[in-house]
């Protein structure tokens, strides 16, 4: 009886000692984990969709079974899958049917282009298009406010209704097709949360921003479900090619999150989604109507899971600076009298901040100019202060904090609001930025990341895709080099380091979700989340990070994306 003890033990440490098998060994390349040493390792191994060990290749050999799948990396370089901070993924596949605007130079060649379009389109039928930016443009025509009017459009393009998007997504524009079918009138007005630009006569100029935007975008028919599907596979893939792993998605209504949940049932989601739910600023503030969507959420209560978190609510608190809609102190310099505006009321911003607060859902408020990121912090200061327990850890955001007045730039850390920033727009913007605000303003507040960082805040990085390429490497890259598009240096002091702009785009990423303790870095017991890329971005000359290329994307072990 004694023996046959014995041996029962024996068997039972020697099955507490067996190491665990490997689905997959990854080797032969430098590894950044991004944890809290930093470690560079040489080899990893995964079992069930997690990181069962990290080291070196000479240790990580005993997780190795005859069914272990080997990745040898070839030198290039591994890092935990990008998290894209703030994008849309439903835009981003929508963009690709859509008529791109992103590269024309004049009123004339959108018009040229539209044109062609509407040839290959049955009349009566909307064109769609976006991304175009007069600001871009080598010269701009007879404006209105800083916009061009839709005459020359219309004339060009009558038997077919056209809304066009702006760059920013914040103003769109339309032709007199369109206009006609959304009922347009001169007596149509709106409130200070949007503007329909006029002809000082009192005719619509075709331009539309923020709120008002809604008056065209009613009359659009009703979206074909089968056709938003196959926008959100594609919006997936292109996520999938650039290495990102988890995607939040900045605003999402119950029609887009009945269709992650389709994608989910039918194993067709390999991005993980962390969605914001959307406000309704038009029913609830333009109509007087409540918001059933959000206050149905409110009391059920986040929703969270490996492949589909529902945990964030997405408010605007102003417009884009592009549009001239972001809220600023001070009159913009190219526009006399014209301060931006806010987009909800800020009573409505704070009732929502509370009850957020309340029922454990991060609130993610757009924020671009310099009073509306001021009202914004100011909000934030009163509700976490009126309820303290639950502001212990509220990981409350603010998405963009692009333009910040320089005394309320150290409150991101004292308040623990995170900045959800977005390189890439730097890049694209800047440029023309100084033209809106002025060399002072721009010096002093905007685009301070790392001040930001310094004052102790959390700074997390994305693109706001399909308003920009959701490109990481590019965002990224304009962290690090503070370079924009026309080739020029703004304020250099404000780049951060590569591994400050890494962690924005992973760990800190992660943390801006409550996600820190299952992705983000590569950990044992962590997510098998990582970006196969062609060179390393941590040491390859600055000015050849733009030229790297994702060469593999691996979600929870398994390959999602192989570059050909």
């Amino acid at each position: 009886m004694r023996l046959l003890s014995l041996f029962a033990l024996f068997l039972l440490l020697s099955c507490q000692n067996e190491l665990p098998k490997a689905e997959l060994l990854i080797f032969n390349g430098p590894i950044y984990t991004v944890d809290s040493s930093q470690a560079q390792v040489e080899a990893l191994a995964v079992a069930n969709g997690k990181i069962i060990a990290l080291g070196s290749w000479n240790d990580l050999q005993k997780y190795q079974s005859p069914n272990t799948k080997l990745l040898d990396l070839k030198g290039n370089t591994l890092i935990p899958a990008f998290i894209e901070s703030h994008a849309h993924i439903l835009g981003l596949g929508q963009f690709k049917r859509e008529l791109d605007l992103s590269q024309v130079k004049s009123y004339e060649e959108l018009i040229q282009l539209v044109q062609e379009q509407a040839e290959k389109t049955p009349k009566g039928e909307w064109i769609l298009g976006r991304a175009w930016h007069q600001s871009k443009w080598d010269s701009l025509p007879f404006s209105i406010k800083g916009y061009q009017t839709h005459d020359a459009l219309s004339q060009a393009v009558p038997d077919h209704p056209v809304l066009l998007m702006h760059a920013s997504a914040h103003a769109l524009m339309a032709n007199e097709k369109a206009m006609q079918l959304a009922s347009l009138t001169p007596e149509t007005t709106m409130n200070e949360e949007g503007e329909i630009i006029r002809f000082p006569n009192g005719r619509p100029t075709g331009i539309f921003t923020e709120n008002a935007m809604s008056i065209i975008k009613e009359a659009l028919p009703p979206a074909n479900e089968n056709s938003r599907y196959q926008d959100l596979q594609a919006g997936i893939q292109e996520a999938l090619s650039y290495g990102i792993g988890s995607l939040q998605d900045a605003g999402s209504d119950s029609a887009a999150i009945a269709l992650y949940r389709k994608a989910l049932a039918q194993n067709e989601l390999p991005l993980r989604l962390w969605v914001m739910l959307a406000y309704n600023n038009y029913a609830a503030d333009v109509q007087g109507q409540e918001d059933p969507f959000l206050e149905k959420w409110l009391e059920k209560g986040p929703e969270k899971g490996d492949f589909l978190s529902i945990a964030g609510i997405k408010l605007y608190a102003d417009g884009a600076l592009g549009s001239r809609g972001a809220w600023m102190l001070e009159e913009y310099s190219d526009r006399a009298g014209h301060f931006g505006h806010p987009t909800l009321p800020l009573k409505t911003i704070e009732e929502i901040a509370q009850k957020a607060l309340l029922a454990n859902f991060q609130l993610c408020t757009h924020a671009i100019g310099d009073r509306a990121n001021q009202e914004l912090l100011n909000i934030y200061e009163r509700v976490l202060k009126a309820h303290p327990q639950a502001a212990k850890d509220h990981r409350f955001r603010i998405e963009h904090a692009q333009h910040i007045a320089p005394q309320d730039i150290p409150r991101f850390a004292q308040l623990d609001v995170i900045a959800s920033v977005q390189g890439i727009h730097f890049s694209s913007d800047r440029p023309w930025a100084q033209s809106r605000l002025g060399r002072l303003r721009i010096a002093m507040g905007a685009y301070r990341w790392k001040q930001l960082l310094d004052s102790g805040a959390k700074l997390i990085n994305g693109t706001d895709a399909p308003v920009e390429s959701i490109n990481p490497i590019a965002c990224f890259y304009s962290l690090v080099s503070r370079q924009a598009n026309d080739g020029q240096v703004y304020e250099a002091d404000q780049k951060l380091s590569r591994l400050q702009a890494l962690k924005a785009y992973t760990l800190d990423a992660a943390y801006g979700a409550f996600q820190e303790k299952e992705k983000g870095s590569l950990e044992v017991g962590k997510m098998a989340d990582f970006a196969i890329l062609s060179q390393d971005i941590m040491q390859v000359p600055l000015q050849n990070i733009p030229q790297t290329k994702v060469l593999q994307t691996i979600v929870a072990g398994t390959t999602v994306y192989l570059r050909e």
